[in-house]
């Protein structure tokens, strides 16, 4: 596949999915990258650097928020992202928008 267009078509999804994850159950970044590695098939093996920017966005709008762990014995601290009440009105509109999306490209590319 060229990966010109399968970086594209995936930067299209990629705050969809993190949220739909998130909405899942509350989760850390490395978690989430391990994921949606492994649910993907590894179609969505995305590294740090692509990943934080979006957990990034998506709380700066509002759509998440990020709470400290508090270590357990061995434990290091993690930042778990947990989705918040516009982030859930949110995802359920992106939903719908994917769906229809989907729909109409498929039809297109029937033709």
């Amino acid at each position: 596949m060229n990966v010109r267009y399968e970086r594209q078509l995936k930067r299209g999804v990629s705050e969809i999915i993190v949220l739909k994850m998130i909405s899942k159950e509350p989760t850390y970044g490395y978690q989430l990258l391990s994921d949606m590695d492994r649910l993907s098939g590894g179609l969505f093996k995305m590294k740090e650097g692509t990943l934080y920017p979006i957990l990034y966005r998506l709380e700066d709008d509002g759509m998440i928020q990020s709470e400290w762990s508090i270590p357990k014995d061995k434990d290091i601290s993690k930042k778990y992202y947990v989705i918040t009440p516009l982030g859930k009105e949110t995802l359920k509109e992106l939903i719908e928008l994917w769906s229809k999306f989907d729909d109409v490209v498929g039809r297109m590319l029937e033709e």
